[in-house]
C-alpha cells in the first residue's frame, strides 16, 4: 500500500484496504527484463466522494500516454470498493484476480470481502474468460489490430507473431475453466500449466500449435460451464448489501461517519 500512496494516491479521498501486484508477476509468468510492474488497489471513499464527489478509481502511470509501457515502468490501477464489487460481479477477469488474493492480517474490511467471496462467483463469468482469450486471439494473428499504442512489433519481428498475446490467450482459457469447475483461480498460475505459459512466452511454440491449443481449451471452457457448481448468475442485491454494510463500518471505525473528511461536524461544532 505504502508503494501505491508514493505514487501519489489521494488519501485525503479515501482509505486503501488492499493492494496487489497484478500482470504476469502475478501469475509467475514474468520474463525478467521485459515486464512494467502493475499495483492495483481496493480502498473505500470518504462519505463526501461517495455521495456528491465522486471518486470510482485512480489510475497513474510512469510512462506517458502517447507510448506503450517498457521494463520497469509502473502502472497504478486503484478501484473503490463499490466500484470493484460492480466489476466483479459482471466477470472481468483481472478484477477477479483480486478475490483470490489474500488480505493483511490487520485488514478486517478485505477480510470482510473475501470471507463472501462466493457472492460474485458465477458461470455466466466464463463469457468474459472467452471474449477476453477470442480478443487476444485475434490481435495475435492480426484480425483485431495493433492494440493500444503498437501491439508488441518487437516480439513479432523476432518470434513472428506476439508471443505475449498468445501466452495470454491460453492463461485466461485455463482460468476460466478453474473458475467455473471449481469457484477459484489459482494465483501463480500452478504447473505444469505455468512452465507451458513460460514456453509460449519463449517462442517455443508455433502459432499454429497456439491455435490449436486455444481451439482445444475453447471446447473445454464451454465443457466445463455445463457441469459447473457455480450459480447461473450473482445476487447483486446481496452484493449491495455486503458492500453498504462494509463501507459504514469502516466509516464509523475511522471516525467519517457523520463527520467531513476534515473532521468538523455536519451541522455544529
Amino acid at each position: 500500500m505504502d508503494e501505491i500512496i508514493a505514487h501519489g494516491f489521494p488519501r485525503e479521498r479515501g482509505r486503501l484496504i488492499h493492494a496487489l501486484v497484478g500482470g504476469s508477476q502475478l501469475h509467475s509468468v514474468k520474463l525478467e527484463g521485459t515486464d512494467d510492474r502493475d499495483l492495483y488497489g481496493i480502498y473505500i471513499e470518504t462519505p463526501e466522494c461517495c455521495f456528491w464527489q465522486g471518486f470510482d478509481h485512480f489510475v497513474t502511470s510512469t510512462a506517458p500516454d502517447s507510448v506503450r509501457n517498457k521494463a520497469g515502468d509502473v502502472d497504478v490501477i486503484c478501484y473503490s470498493l463499490r466500484r470493484f464489487a460492480r466489476l466483479a460481479a459482471s466477470g472481468y477477469p483481472t478484477i477477479l484476480h483480486m478475490l483470490f488474493t489474500p488480505a493483511d492480517s490487520n485488514e478486517v474490511f478485505w477480510s470482510a470481502v473475501i470471507a463472501s467471496r462466493d457472492l460474485f462467483l458465477a458461470k455466466a463469468h466464463a463469457h468474459k474468460y472467452q471474449g477476453y482469450a477470442d480478443a487476444q486471439l485475434r490481435r495475435m494473428t492480426g484480425d483485431r489490430g495493433r492494440g493500444k499504442h503498437g501491439q508488441r512489433p518487437e516480439l513479432e519481428k523476432q518470434y513472428g507473431y506476439d508471443v505475449k498475446a498468445a501466452m495470454h490467450v491460453l492463461r485466461l482459457l485455463h482460468e476460466g475453466i478453474e473458475f467455473v469447475s471449481r469457484g477459484w483461480v489459482t494465483l501463480p498460475r500452478p504447473e505444469p500449466e505455468r512452465s507451458k505459459l513460460l514456453a509460449v512466452r519463449r517462442g517455443e511454440w508455433s502459432e499454429d500449435r497456439v491455435i490449436a491449443e486455444a481451439h482445444r481449451l475453447f471446447a473445454e471452457l464451454d465443457a466445463a460451464v455445463e457441469l459447473s457448481p457455480l450459480p447461473e448468475r450473482v445476487d447483486l442485491d446481496a452484493i449491495g448489501r455486503l458492500v453498504t454494510e462494509i463501507c459504514l463500518d469502516a466509516w464509523e471505525q475511522w471516525g467519517w461517519s457523520g463527520k467531513r473528511a476534515t473532521g468538523s461536524h455536519i451541522g455544529g461544532e
